[in-house]
């Protein structure tokens, strides 16, 4: 055992340490002074560091690990959808029609009513919602609600007649307001360009959604409106740390979130760490990417970062907007187009990569992909091999010629296990349909993944799917094939740990102070309620919690 000094704030006791340290993995006992970990070793030796002020915490057997790294969600979005209408599990006419009278009944004041986790089959499989749904169960309030990949949108009359969309409107490339067979729009909102307008109707003023949908800040805030999104967000980072997260890496970006984390930063209200993208659009000149490289400088404290660029290169495969080689399984001919040219992404990642800006880009066709590792591959030719960790999120179908080339550039693949098509939160159907079997082999493909030597990191994407990393977990340790004879996608326990807790840290560039238990470290720690190792596989979402969760040295949640 080493130690930093000879005295401790705090001791957590009768624990399962797991430190995902490989020098020094286990542990009964650790200690804290200040913000950072003193030790960790035997209920006797971290007992010796005690005094009368120390405080002393008895874990009961329970797993204690560095806090929940959640490499990818939004936390803007998520926050709000806190007060929204939660659809997930919801199924046909009648259940949704109870659920959204019920919320507009406890929301009389609420000028647009929102929901989310609405599944694309929601009505009924193969049956798209249309407007004239939404209006049999609400015509005279405007409402809306998200898929839950937050990429798709249905409104009913009311909300596209006041968002100015009810005629149709060009929203841009990869962006499209669904028009009927009536020459009126059909309810249908795809990409953020086309429900953003629905969104500014809403008591928040949509400004929740400007992150991911123009990357822009929100103009003419007042004072009451800045006081409502700070606390919106507040309760966001709260319930987050509830969930054993201590470290959040954003993806939908601005000024605007920066400056309100920094307040909270500055309060001291700041419950767990955070890093915020620049997001840039198709619609930027080039020069947008100086600003990006001005934040990082501006937000650079262990608490909050600004330094790292945010990139969508396509949409979803619900929606048919993913970008495809060889079409969709149910449109061989279909492929949908990427919302930059190969050469606008090559500028792009080159010019980022020469400012030693990472970039990480949302990319879930086969396509999508491609081009995104081959903007890769043009910006180390231009700049010569750097360590700067270039990510793919989701990647959720990709052709088995460009997986060797993760390992070979070097590039990180940012995996949400949840997602998986029959797994805890998705049903199977239509997505498998549209991915086509004949390509289910390397679709959510994880384990392949990392056995070609990809460095693999997990998320939850909340709100997409629920912020839980025991959700996630879980679905990582208990994946079922679609048919007999696929690989085997599922990771280890240990695994899973790791790519939400060290790999995290690694990935943003702090595996020198977080992500792991060991002397020195930023005391980042979740004391579970359980040991996770004893619990069966498919028993941990529902068995195992947070029951404290400490960040900076501070403990931000306590069960």
């Amino acid at each position: 055992m080493t130690t930093m000094s000879q005295t401790a704030d705090l001791i957590i006791k009768n624990a399962r340490v797991l430190t995902m340290d490989q020098a020094d993995p286990r542990g009964d006992a650790i200690a804290i002074a200040g913000n950072r970990i003193l030790a960790v070793g035997s209920a006797r030796e971290i007992e010796a560091l005690a005094d009368a002020a120390t405080r002393v915490i008895d874990a009961k057997g329970a797993t204690v690990l560095p806090g929940f790294n959640e490499a990818h969600m939004h936390i803007f979005p998520g926050s709000v959808s806190l007060r929204q209408l939660n659809l997930h599990g919801i199924q046909g006419i009648e259940a949704l029609k109870t659920a959204i009278l019920d919320y507009a009944a406890a929301n009389p004041d609420e000028p647009l009513l929102m929901g989310f986790s609405a599944d694309y089959s929601i009505i009924g499989l193969g049956q798209p919602v249309t407007r004239q749904h939404l209006d049999s169960i609400l015509p005279d309030r405007p409402f809306m609600m998200f898929a839950p990949d937050h990429h798709t949108a249905w409104a009913n009359t009311k909300a596209l007649q006041q968002a100015g969309l009810l005629q149709g409107k060009d929203v841009g490339i990869g962006n499209e307001v669904v028009m009927g067979a009536d020459g009126l729009a059909s309810g249908e909102l795809r990409e953020g360009n086309a429900f953003g307008p629905v969104a500014a109707l809403a008591s928040t003023g949509g400004r929740e959604e400007l992150g991911m949908v123009t990357g822009m800040d929100p103009e003419n805030v007042t004072p009451e409106q800045y006081a409502l999104d700070r606390a919106i967000l507040k309760s966001g980072l709260d319930y987050c740390a509830s969930w054993g997260v201590t470290s959040i890496q954003n993806f939908d970006g601005n000024h605007y979130q920066l400056r309100l984390m920094r307040d909270l930063e500055q309060a001291g209200e700041l419950p767990c760490r955070i890093r915020i993208p620049f997001h840039m659009k198709n619609f930027m000149d080039l020069g947008e990417l100086d600003k990006a490289a001005e934040w990082k400088t501006e937000f650079a404290t262990d608490m909050l970062r600004g330094d790292f660029v945010k990139v969508f290169m396509d949409g979803v495969l619900d929606s048919q907007t993913a970008f495809m080689l060889d079409g969709y399984g149910d449109r061989p001919d279909y492929d949908y187009e990427p919302l930059f040219t190969a050469d606008a992404f090559n500028a792009i990642a080159t010019k980022a990569d020469g400012l030693g800006l990472q970039v990480a880009v949302h990319a879930i066709g086969s396509a999508a992909i491609r081009q995104t590792l081959d903007g890769y591959e043009a910006a180390r030719k231009a700049n010569g091999q750097k360590d700067i960790r270039h990510r793919i999120e989701h990647l959720e179908i990709i052709h088995p010629d460009d997986i060797p080339r993760f390992a070979t550039l070097g590039i990180v693949a940012s995996i949400q296990p949840v997602h998986y098509p029959g797994g805890t939160c998705f049903p199977a159907e239509p997505t498998t349909d549209k991915i086509g079997e004949d390509r289910w082999q390397y679709a959510y493909a994880w384990r392949t993944m990392k056995e070609a030597g990809a460095t693999v990191v997990f998320a939850s994407h909340w709100p997409v799917s629920p912020v839980s990393p025991f959700q996630c977990i879980q679905d990582a340790l208990t994946r079922k094939p679609w048919k007999d004879g696929l690989p085997d996608q599922r990771f280890s326990l240990a695994e899973s740990l790791e790519a939400y807790t060290a790999i995290g840290a690694w990935v943003e560039f702090m595996e020198d102070r977080k992500g792991k238990l060991k002397p020195g470290f930023l005391a980042d720690i979740v004391v579970l309620s359980t040991d996770i190792e004893a619990v069966a596989p498919d028993e941990i979402m529902t068995r195992v919690h947070a029951a404290i969760t400490i960040c900076d040295g501070q403990i931000t949640y306590q069960s």
